[in-house]
């Protein structure tokens, strides 16, 4: 199974200000940035409560659709408590992302996106992350929510491609490369 990530952030790596704030990120105008594209090789999508409730509040203020086709999986210590709009196709699950990936992969799903500060770093501290696309926005924030935080060892990628946009986007994709033997025993010091 292919598990990956598509994120936004500042050009100096934060995916949202410290309170949670998507305003340094530009509107839905129609700018292209290949998430269409992307959306389109994926089976299913695993969010973490946070990003869960973000959307529906962003659902609430713009009164906007659900923004998935696809099945969504949220991963939230209280899934008994997820509001689920109606004709979605949501379920929570309180598990760790092992555990997750497996039960999608028993349903046969064979692309994943992951999205969400906590469950990217999660999936990405499991090792089951196959694929990252940053899309940097020419924009500095100084402080926010980092893209990947800490880490228990290095991660290396291989440099897939960049493109650029008039909007001043450069999205850039990357395979994560399996660890190094000196990679598992290191731990990351930073």
């Amino acid at each position: 199974m292919r598990m990956s990530v598509f994120v936004g952030s500042s050009l100096d790596g934060f995916i949202a200000r410290k309170n949670g704030s998507l305003d340094f990120l530009p509107t839905v105008s129609g700018d292209p940035n290949g998430y269409p594209e992307f959306l389109a090789t994926i089976d299913a999508v695993v969010i973490g409560r946070n990003t869960y409730e973000w959307i529906l509040d962003w659902m609430r203020r713009t009164r906007g659709d659900w923004p998935y086709d696809k099945p969504v999986t949220v991963l939230t210590r209280r899934p008994g408590r997820l509001g689920v709009p109606q004709g979605v196709n949501c379920e929570a699950r309180n598990c760790s992302p092992r555990r997750a990936a497996a039960l999608l992969e028993r349903r046969g799903v064979r692309s994943v996106y992951v999205d969400g500060g906590k469950t990217v770093q999660g999936f990405l501290r499991a090792g089951l992350i196959g694929r990252v696309i940053i899309n940097r926005y020419p924009v500095l924030i100084g402080q926010g929510i980092p893209l990947f935080g800490e880490l228990p060892r290095d991660i290396r990628l291989k440099h897939v491609s960049t493109a650029t946009y008039p909007n001043g986007l450069v999205k850039s994709e990357y395979r994560v490369l399996p660890p190094r033997r000196s990679d598992r025993a290191r731990r990351h010091h930073g």
